[in-house]
């Protein structure tokens, strides 16, 4: 599978737009390559090296999708309408939903991650990475990867 983005390349600085500096809305992603025999697609954004990329304690969970229908191909930036089907997740401020780059020290990383499942997953209860990744194992017939970092504006401090 391939997993891309119009707003930033692989290994590239993901805009501003799309972080808590910005609009914090969801980039615009496409895929590609899914198994024929995908039943269901999950979305998983993370970010290893919170809170500080010298030190990284924790994996920063910021969006979470599963039971994506096979069929689609991407989500549309700051998407507000879910494909048919899609369930969501809890991230790492406890709600659903996206919630954009805003790191608290220096350049971190942010990793798009796309699984396709050989099942649909069905209601999880809004869980959490740990509870799907789980409900996953022993499903996942591909995945994709799109990296993209950020680090916050210096303040201007005249």
């Amino acid at each position: 599978m391939k997993l891309s983005s119009t707003a930033f390349r692989h290994h590239d600085s993901i805009p501003a737009a799309y972080t808590c500096e910005g609009a914090d809305v969801s980039p615009p992603l496409a895929w590609s390559e899914v198994p024929a025999a995908a039943r269901s697609l999950v979305l998983i954004v993370g970010d290893p090296d919170a809170p500080d990329p010298r030190a990284p304690k924790r994996v920063w969970v910021h969006w979470v999708l599963y039971d994506l229908p096979p069929n689609v191909s991407g989500l549309g930036e700051g998407v507000n309408e879910l494909p048919a089907g899609t369930r969501e997740g809890i991230n790492d401020w406890s709600r659903a939903g996206y919630g954009g780059p805003c790191p608290p020290i220096g350049r971190h990383r942010y990793f798009f991650k796309l699984y396709a499942l050989d099942t649909v997953l069905g209601d999880l209860g809004g869980p959490t990475k740990a509870k799907l990744e789980a409900a996953m194992r022993g499903h996942v017939l591909a995945q994709a990867e799109l990296m993209g970092t950020y680090e916050k504006r210096a303040l201007n401090r005249d």
